[in-house]
């Protein structure tokens, strides 16, 4: 793989690491002021993300991947720094906590689909299911060392300095943008993200995948990624797949977790080790499919994984100990890992050269609209039933969508 993504890849591991510590901060301190309120943290991040992603796809796709992701990295140092004053001045936690959330699914619109189009314009197509494996296990490795890291942090320096270090991340991913980007419009970086596909060759000279055909309107062209992904045989079921995913497995380490871990008077290192476990089984198979290569059929294998995945929600919801969460959590990381490391090149290979980061954009979309409504009502369901009953739910759905999947023909007889 060239040189450019190994750099672009380690500054984007880099800012991760802040990330998710800062969001377990979030998420604990959130935790605090109870289920419904924690889950009205997640939705604020959530909801303008939902707004905004067919914009910020068609936003990147017309202007340029690189431009939008320093501006992204510019406004987030803007974010952190002000949550890190909100946190050291407000005695009430609960305002600063929502709008710094709203802020950051407003970035996180234009950035994401921006980041997830870039394994597909910086390596060739035949080294996209490693490509996007390595990007997978920095953002593991990240989410493993987050939120013990962030845990420490919150300990220590309170909400304020966790979100200080995300600052200075997000500092050091926008200077290593910034120098980066002239090695992309270079004539070696131009057509490294370049594809077989007949449309590539309107991708820009710079790698940035701005179009040379006219675009009368922003939001006709957020429109038209979606009426692509809506109507393409693979990308359908795969989106509504990743749909149902995100629905009801992400809630379980970025909600329910912190939430049975309340319940059961668990510690925030024990916690965050729970969720360190989930990231640590994702990033040992991205680990596998990045030397060994993925599966030749994408589709069963990310069914499968889901399988396990949910396998691993209902052991979460029967245990009572940390090390038996932290096995469970492991569990669910592996079947998790199955199913990104495959069902992500599936939908980015599938997806037109001239509509890349649209269909990420849909892509994310596909995941955040489901995030938003099961969050809330986990959130509501678990000050009334538990989390543990929530947990349960939530595999019980897993298990039936994988189970449908495995017996999709678009899925099963897709190869790489």
């Amino acid at each position: 793989m060239p040189g450019g993504y190994w750099a672009w890849l380690g500054g984007t591991g880099l800012s991760l690491v802040g990330v998710q510590a800062m969001a377990f901060a979030m998420a604990w301190v959130a935790a605090g002021q109870g289920g419904r309120f924690a889950a009205l943290v997640l939705t604020a991040i959530n909801l303008p993300r939902v707004l905004l992603l067919l914009v910020g796809g068609a936003v990147a796709d017309r202007f340029g991947a690189w431009r939008v992701m320093i501006l992204s990295d510019a406004a987030m140092v803007v974010v952190t720094v002000s949550l890190a004053v909100a946190a050291w001045s407000a005695a009430d936690p609960r305002l600063p906590l929502l709008l710094t959330a709203l802020a950051i699914g407003i970035v996180d619109a234009f950035y994401l689909p921006s980041a997830g189009s870039m394994p597909r314009r910086l390596v060739p197509p035949a080294a996209l299911a490693r490509a996007m494996s390595a990007r997978q296990v920095a953002g593991q490795l990240a989410v493993f060392a987050g939120p013990p890291l962030g845990s420490l942090v919150l300990a220590a320096a309170g909400l304020a300095g966790v979100a200080l270090a995300n600052a200075a991340g997000f500092l050091a991913v926008l200077s290593i943008l910034v120098v980066l980007r002239p090695r992309a419009g270079g004539s070696s970086g131009s057509g490294e993200g370049r594809s077989s596909d007949p449309g590539a060759g309107r991708a820009s000279d710079a790698g940035e995948g701005r179009t040379a055909d006219p675009v009368p309107s922003v939001w006709r062209a957020a429109l038209d990624g979606l009426r692509v992904a809506a109507s393409h045989a693979a990308l359908r079921p795969a989106l509504l797949l990743t749909g149902v995913a995100a629905g009801f497995l992400l809630p379980a380490s970025s909600l329910l977790v912190p939430l049975l871990a309340r319940e059961r008077a668990w510690s925030p290192p024990a916690t965050g080790a729970v969720v360190a476990a989930v990231a640590l089984g994702t990033a040992s198979v991205a680990v596998t499919v990045l030397v060994r290569g993925a599966l030749s059929r994408p589709g069963l294998a990310a069914a499968a994984g889901l399988l396990m995945a949910a396998a691993g929600v209902a052991a979460l919801a029967v245990g009572r100990s940390p090390l038996w969460a932290g096995a469970a959590g492991a569990a669910i990381g592996l079947g998790s890992g199955v199913f990104a490391t495959h069902i992500g090149p599936l939908i980015l290979a599938a997806a037109p050269a001239t509509h890349l980061a649209r269909v990420q954009s849909v892509l994310v979309l596909t995941q955040s609209l489901p995030l938003l409504l099961t969050t809330n009502a986990f959130g509501w369901l678990a000050d009334v039933v538990r989390a543990p009953a929530v947990l349960s739910g939530c595999a019980v759905v897993l298990a039936v969508a994988a189970l449908a999947a495995l017996t999709s023909p678009a899925l099963r007889q897709r190869s790489t």
